[in-house]
């Protein structure tokens, strides 16, 4: 069994619902499928608000589902006693396991710069070659040294654009070709100026778009969301009572107006496929310069495994861990599948844990689905979560909730 059908056979349980009617079902195996590649090159949750929300101490454990990885490689910068980040994903395992290769092995900032803010010179090839390929496991090295589906070497990439492939990659590059056909360069936003001009940009060029039969046709049919990583659960807790062309506008409306792409890397990756070349352009915390010292320092506190987050709980002893990530996954997830994982969550927590996760929809989703002999012990606040995702720059979802175990 090859490794593709086998990133599949993980992925299939936890996307597939299963007490969904037969149309349903099949569209959430369309998504397993298209969801067994790369999919995020870079994460789309703001570490910044993360390590904010958490506090992070030096004698804290964090667990975290790894996606691109640059936020389980920023919280190092917090100083935590470990980080363990856990995925389902092989190819996101694959990248978390050459960015810890990359921290540890390339000469200076400099060349991690290159590597992954450009993104697009052929002497990271070289690099990765001399320099990263000797010190990777072989699944590792199989999978950069292997083909995509259109026969692209996948390490190619980071000669030619990375952030222009995987399943995300792919979509931000037709939503450009969407909106270029219909006379706008999305890049237009970065050259605004000031948020008074980027609010401009956005009302009359991006808003009239999303008004427009074509597109709301598209955006109604969940399939068109796979390229953002929204299976069909979570497409329908992201439309909620609106239309899917309304949603959208008003996460990108948030994404363009909110905050100036001076300092917003999620900006610069949705207006222009790639980070900002200048050396001030916004960048995560762990490809910042002031920070690679420390990150480099840390490094070996950096974990990363290829498993369910649930299953790698199960396996840690009681009272073992302080902070817990989650990104959005619990919107993929059944009642028994959210119940097993927050007993695993409440009987691993250390005193004063927390636990942070994001929502497609506004609200918690907990309440009601998880048994309250298990949400009890856990306290919430519904203000604090309102404040969290007003700040949080990367725009694209609806709900930021934090939960702090009771003493």
């Amino acid at each position: 069994m090859n490794a593709r059908r086998r990133a599949t056979d993980h992925i299939v349980p936890a996307v597939v619902r299963r007490d969904a009617q037969a149309g349903e079902r099949l569209l959430d195996k369309a998504f397993a499928f298209a969801f067994r590649g790369l999919v995020y090159a870079q994460i789309w949750e703001d570490p910044v608000i993360d390590m904010a929300a958490l506090e992070i101490g030096p004698d804290h454990r964090v667990v975290t589902i790894a996606s691109g990885g640059c936020n389980a490689l920023s919280y190092l910068v917090a100083n935590p006693a470990q980080v363990t980040a856990v995925d389902l994903n092989t190819a996101h395992v694959a990248l978390n396991r050459l960015k810890i290769a990359a921290v540890r092995h390339l000469p200076g900032h400099d060349h991690l710069r290159r590597f992954f803010v450009e993104a697009d010179s052929e002497a990271n090839i070289a690099a990765y070659r001399d320099l990263l390929r000797p010190h990777l496991d072989e699944p590792t090295r199989q999978y950069w040294e292997g083909r995509d589906l259109v026969g692209r070497r996948r390490i190619g990439g980071f000669g030619k654009g990375i952030y222009k492939r995987g399943l995300l990659g792919g979509f931000i590059g037709a939503a450009h070709l969407v909106a270029r056909l219909h006379g706008v360069d999305p890049r237009e936003i970065l050259g605004a100026g000031s948020l008074e001009g980027q609010r401009r940009v956005f009302e009359e060029r991006f808003a009239p778009v999303f008004d427009r039969a074509f597109i709301r046709w598209l955006t109604s049919l969940p399939v068109s969301l796979f390229g953002l990583g929204i299976p069909p659960a979570q497409y329908e807790a992201l439309a909620g009572n609106e239309r899917m062309a309304v949603v959208l506008r008003q996460r990108l409306e948030k994404l363009a107006c909110d905050f100036a792409v001076s300092d917003n890397y999620f900006a610069w990756q949705a207006f222009s496929r790639g980070y900002g070349r200048a050396p001030d352009a916004p960048v995560p915390p762990y490809l910042e310069a002031a920070n690679h010292a420390v990150l480099r320092e840390r490094i070996d506190r950096l974990d990363v495994r290829h498993a369910n987050m649930t299953d790698h709980l199960a396996r840690q002893g009681d009272a073992s861990l302080d902070r817990y990530v989650l990104l959005d996954a619990q919107d993929w997830m059944d009642d028994g599948q959210l119940t097993a994982l927050w007993r695993e969550i409440t009987r691993t927590a250390r005193p004063g844990a927390r636990v942070l996760f994001r929502t497609a929809a506004e609200e918690t989703l907990l309440p009601g689905r998880v048994p309250a002999a298990i949400l009890d012990r856990w306290a919430y606040s519904p203000e604090q979560a309102r404040e969290l995702i007003r700040r949080d720059r990367s725009s694209i979802y609806g709900g930021l909730h934090l939960y702090r175990l009771k003493s």
